[in-house]
């Protein structure tokens, strides 16, 4: 009997009409974001979608599997070729209601098939419609008659360092996940991942398969893209790194007009870090800012008057502390227009307008592929111009010779010469054309001694006949 007076509690509790639920709403203050994500997660997860490429190869057969004797003592059994396959996994944000979605790069980099499943379990095929290896980002295509949800883009500028942001993503493939962190820092410049430095950090968990998935902040808005991880151990040690929204924007908008490769505005002059032992010389109170190493000549740089030595403090108001923050705030800048730098030269400041032009092709790039017996062959070189110059991120005006291509399991390759490299001259004699570095094959029986320009550095190479 002592159990008496608790079943007739249960069977109360039991017998008691049900509490209806109060929906609950995306949170407005902190307080209510201390109580739970959870409304703030149910609005933008559909949003982020699981992205799975794949790309199909043929493994060369073995001549010695022709022969049934060799067949039947050592097994194979069908001397046909094999097929390899290989895999990648990551994470994708729809950006577009008719089917836009952006992912990075590298989750879909020389894959041929890309499947995209929803956060409803939907899969459908996607077309890449735009590849931008310079900021790591991709864009792709569903098609559905139905309107999809989407998640806004917000200001990546507007964040500050201590801000609530979440990453949303499919980590190791377990399926859609959401972890919760602060911006760690802004601006982090030296990372390694892309051509533009200048990332927002963060310590909200982000691992494999997390690449192209969403940074959100606390109203629900994309203000990045997590690309990238510092870690040992492959595992996420709180130092995640994502793309900042105002760069997605402009891959976004080239997307959504139609244009098949990022166009940003030429600059035409070469940037160093302000170094210490110059903060003196150049009049200023530390080491910030952008130096001017060179200028081309007739870029928009040379016409708006910059010289070699001016430091670069501010782009259209925003804080230059060293080239990798310039570069970003031109990248981000459509074609058209104007940009106001804070420069100063001299100990004195002043202000000078840029025109935010195209880079021209201003000779043909006449390209030419390298053949025959000799270390170069595989590769591909075209006269440089600035456009050139621009898509292959080099410095260069529109002289000299740079490889575009570079064939794998060739000579050239084997050589160690990559895209990007200005070859400077063979055997002593300067190329200042493509057709000059094909002329460079003869017959010899010594060494040809190449010199290549990569990354600012010249490299000198003694190759073998």
């Amino acid at each position: 009997m002592k159990y008496w007076p608790l079943f007739l509690s249960l069977l109360m509790a039991a017998s008691a009409p049900a509490i209806a639920q109060t929906p609950r709403a995306v949170p407005k203050t902190q307080a209510e974001v201390k109580a739970s994500f959870s409304p703030l997660v149910q609005k933008a997860s559909p949003a982020v979608v699981n992205v799975y490429a794949t790309r199909k190869e043929k493994q060369q057969r073995n001549p010695f599997m022709d022969d049934p004797f060799f067949r039947r003592f050592f097994g194979g059994g069908d001397a046909q070729p094999q097929e390899r396959v290989q895999r990648s996994l990551g994470s994708g944000v729809i950006v577009d209601p008719s089917g836009l979605i952006v992912t990075n790069h590298h989750v879909v980099e020389n894959m041929t098939e890309v499947k995209v499943s929803l956060s409803d379990r939907r899969e459908f095929d996607a077309e890449i419609v735009l590849r931008d290896p310079r900021t790591d980002l991709t864009i792709l295509r569903i098609k559905t008659n139905e309107p999809l949800p989407v998640l806004p883009i917000g200001n990546s500028d507007a964040l500050e360092v201590g801000d609530l942001v979440l990453a949303i993503g499919n980590p190791f493939g377990v399926g859609q996940t959401v972890t919760s962190g602060i911006v760690s820092a802004l601006a982090r410049t030296q990372v390694g991942i892309s051509d533009y430095q200048f990332f927002i950090q963060t310590d909200a968990a982000i691992n494999p398969g997390n690449s192209g998935g969403a940074l959100i902040d606390m109203e629900g808005r994309l203000v990045g893209i997590n690309t990238a991880i510092f870690s040992q151990s492959g595992g996420s040690h709180g130092i995640g790194f994502a793309i900042p929204s105002d760069m997605v924007k402009v891959v976004v908008a080239t997307a959504k007009s139609g244009g098949q490769m990022v166009r940003r505005p030429w600059f035409g002059a070469r940037l160093q870090n302000v170094s210490s032992d110059l903060v003196e010389s150049l009049g200023l109170d530390r080491p910030t800012g952008a130096l001017v190493a060179s200028v081309v000549a007739k870029s928009p740089a040379a016409d708006a008057g910059l010289k070699t030595g001016d430091v670069i403090l501010a782009f259209d108001g925003q804080t230059i502390t060293d080239p990798d923050a310039f570069g970003f705030r031109l990248g981000t800048r459509q074609i058209g227009g104007d940009a106001k730098l804070d420069v100063l030269r001299g100990g004195k400041r002043s202000i000078i307008t840029i025109k935010l032009i195209a880079a021209p092709d201003t000779r043909s790039r006449d390209p030419v592929e390298l053949k025959g017996r000799w270390p170069l062959s595989g590769a591909t070189v075209a006269n440089l111009t600035p456009a050139l110059a621009e898509e292959l991120s080099v410095d260069g005006g529109d002289n000299g010779v740079v490889v575009s291509v570079v064939k794998p399991n060739t000579p050239a390759a084997e050589l160690g010469l990559q895209k990007g490299d200005i070859i400077v001259s063979i055997d002593g004699e300067p190329l200042t054309t493509s057709r000059d570095a094909e002329k460079a094959q003869k017959p010899r029986n010594y060494y040809w001694k190449l010199i290549i320009s990569r990354g600012g550095q010249q490299l000198t190479s003694m190759v073998g006949g």
